[in-house]
């Protein structure tokens, strides 16, 4: 299993960091592809990493914050159109996410009316299949072999917001968006192999004097928290994104330290591309 994060920025435009999206990679050539949250510059990072959007076995989609959904139209036109063969992007997210892509595909109307009448070889528009999950829901991916559940995370008044489990039967990992430490992440988390968190730098985010940043620190996990539930859930490797704010050049050793001081494990944090082999 490879995991890579795409995009670790936050809602303020860096010239570094891409949005928040992460690529797992699982099971080989008759396993998965799955590309978590969809965050601007997402397809720029896919391809420098290796995987163009046919190759998507799906998306998953943790809340409906629209630093985690800029680019998702993207995605959907550039699966359309680079597709040899007419296939199906399949979408898995929160109830609400249904009534997003409808929008978004209503929004894109006047571009995909334009391809269809440019080229002979396109004969309908994007074929989208969404799939509303609820906490308790399991699928499987691929052939069978790639297996996922969806768990309940804690972002209020983000509401509903998802974590998803993805396991290969080998490994796991799980995938928690934005949220704050609670029962039910921690039951995700139970005996993973790697947990992704999008994580703040609390110390940092109170230096500076504007409420809406404030605003911020009680709905997202500090480094700290993270590393505490990685903890109780006996976790091998943690893993950081989102960074609120962007990790300064040279920082890495400080913010990891931060982690350290809480989780006994491994700790990866990083530029856009960071991946991880489990």
């Amino acid at each position: 299993m490879q995991i890579t994060l795409l995009g670790t920025g936050n809602p303020i435009p860096d010239a570094r960091r891409a949005g928040p999206s992460t690529l797992v990679r699982a099971g080989g050539a008759s396993g998965a592809t799955v590309l978590i949250d969809c965050g601007r510059g997402v397809l720029m990072r896919m391809i420098a990493a290796g995987a163009v959007p046919p190759m998507l076995t799906a998306v998953f989609v943790t809340h409906l914050h629209s630093d985690h959904l800029t680019d998702l139209n993207d995605v959907i036109t550039m699966h359309w159109v680079i597709s040899p063969v007419p296939q199906t992007l399949r979408i898995y997210g929160p109830v609400g996410t249904k009534a997003f892509v409808e929008h978004t595909l209503a929004a894109l109307a006047p571009d995909i009316q334009y391809r269809l009448d440019h080229h002979v070889d396109l004969t309908q528009g994007p074929m989208v299949e969404v799939t509303e999950v609820v906490p308790g829901d399991e699928f499987n991916l691929g052939s069978g072999q790639i297996s996922v559940i969806v768990g309940a995370t804690d972002h209020r008044p983000v509401e509903p917001t998802v974590a998803f489990r993805i396991d290969d039967g080998t490994h796991s990992v799980v995938l928690a968006g934005d949220s704050i430490p609670c029962a039910t992440l921690d039951a995700l988390c139970l005996g993973a192999t790697a947990y992704v968190q999008t994580v703040i730098r609390e110390d940092l985010v109170k230096l500076v004097p504007s409420q809406r940043l404030q605003d911020i620190l009680d709905y997202h996990s500090t480094i700290e928290q993270a590393a505490e539930t990685a903890t109780r859930a006996g976790v091998e490797t943690l893993i950081l994104t989102h960074y609120v704010p962007g990790i300064a050049p040279g920082a890495e050793d400080e913010w990891r330290a931060i982690a350290a001081a809480h989780f006994s494990g491994t700790i990866v944090l990083g530029d856009d591309l960071t991946a991880v082999e489990l």
